[in-house]
């Protein structure tokens, strides 16, 4: 029984050892599309003040030329409906001044 034991504590404390740096190195990096997820949230927030947002999604970024496009997909929920809502953030790449936001609804 004893032997058991020790080896349960063993495994318990080898996990915690293994954890403790992944935690601290996710906790140090933030994405470089953070900025533009928050400006996403924010905008579909006031463009529906009244939904819930369950769900975000990084779906990626296009180089246009000297714009970028930062590609999000977030999903909300009514008290009547659930629904998502694709946005685009396109901005000067150089200077990051937002050129366009855009919003498309989707159902899947």
């Amino acid at each position: 029984m004893r032997k058991f034991y020790l080896l349960g504590l063993l495994f318990v404390s080898l996990a915690m050892f293994i954890q403790i740096p992944v935690v601290a190195n996710a906790q140090q990096e933030t994405p470089a599309y953070a900025k533009w997820g928050q400006l996403a949230i924010k905008e579909v927030k006031a463009k529906y003040p009244t939904a819930k947002i369950v769900d975000y999604l990084h779906e990626g970024k296009e180089v246009q030329g000297a714009s970028t496009i930062e590609k999000f997909k977030l999903w909300l929920k009514q008290p009547d409906k659930e629904f998502g809502v694709h946005v685009r953030i396109s901005y000067q790449t150089t200077t990051q001044e937002v050129e366009k936001i855009e919003f498309q609804e989707s159902t899947s």
